[in-house]
């Protein structure tokens, strides 16, 4: 796969400052208003803008001949792409968003060893208590995993992403959601139809469950208005997660255990029927907020003023 990795984001809000804030303190490095994860190095911008929503989504390919190709199919798709030695950009117009395909080096994650569990028949932790619960610092985000956006326009910007840019369908829901990716993650980008555009979540990688459920923690201590919905497991993409939600009304997701597909010819994709079962494997209920955003009305209003 040429395509290797989802680098960076920027997104616009029009709270900026209490926006950064959120995500310092959700375990992000912060300079300024632009934050790193620990693997990924920088990859989060924020900007000034009238509405939430994506503006940037960058992608990490491997040399200039990647950049010949997506230059190619982009074209034939009649998308006007922007060319530079070691990046192409073009506009997903139906969500706004400015795509960039640039030359990088791959991310390179160092594993960590496995925590000892104890189960049925198996003893590995004999005569001492869980690492995790004795673990006070900090969870800090190894990468930034995907982003999912709403479309007026499903089926175009699948299409923008899938023949244009060159992701790759890992999964799709009939008329909901198509799970998309540029690594070996299940998906790195997710699309589903609005009526509006808009930045549903961003999700940020960490080490294992007990990461997701001390961050998520972490983050509702003194703000339980934050939480969303978690702890569960998602069906597609198999990952925990836990949702919360910044100052903007975007949501931002922890996660761990993520499919990985390391050989296309072995995966299958599949085609879902839209049901809460294609959604989640286990978990609380579904809030509302999660399959039409609160704050619709708003984001249609700001769309209808211009962006």
């Amino acid at each position: 796969m040429a395509l290797h990795r989802l680098a960076s984001i920027t997104i616009g809000v029009p709270n900026v400052e209490q926006t950064a804030g959120y995500y310092a303190e959700f375990g992000l490095a912060r300079e300024g208003s632009r934050f790193s994860t620990t693997d990924g190095g920088e990859q989060l911008h924020i900007v000034e803008a009238r509405s939430r929503r994506l503006i940037e989504l960058c992608i990490g390919a491997d040399d200039s001949d990647d950049l010949d190709r997506v230059t190619a199919q982009l074209v034939k798709l009649g998308i006007i792409v922007q060319r530079d030695p070691a990046r192409i950009s073009a506009v997903e117009i139906h969500s706004g968003t400015r795509v960039v395909v640039e030359v990088m080096t791959r991310v390179s994650q160092d594993a960590e060893p496995g925590a000892p569990f104890n189960g049925p028949g198996r003893t590995e932790r004999a005569n001492q208590r869980a690492p995790a619960v004795l673990h006070g610092g900090p969870t800090r985000p190894r990468k930034l995993g995907h982003v999912v956006i709403g479309s007026p326009d499903f089926e175009a910007s699948q299409r923008f992403f899938e023949q244009g840019v060159g992701f790759k369908v890992s999964d799709q829901v009939v008329g909901v959601a198509a799970f998309m990716r540029c690594s070996t993650d299940h998906h790195n980008l997710l699309i589903q139809p609005s009526p509006v555009a808009f930045l549903h979540h961003t999700s940020w990688q960490v080490g294992d469950v007990d990461e997701v459920g001390r961050g998520a923690k972490h983050m509702l201590e003194g703000h339980p208005e934050r939480h969303t919905w978690g702890l569960g497991r998602h069906f597609l993409g198999s990952n925990f997660f836990w949702y919360l939600r910044d100052p903007a009304g975007n949501f931002s997701e922890y996660y761990s255990d993520m499919d990985a597909i390391t050989d296309d010819q072995l995966w299958k994709p599949g085609t879902w029927e839209p049901s809460l079962d294609a959604l989640y494997a286990w978990g609380p209920d579904v809030p509302p907020s999660m399959l039409e955003p609160d704050d619709l009305a708003d984001l249609m209003a700001a769309s209808h003023a211009g962006w």
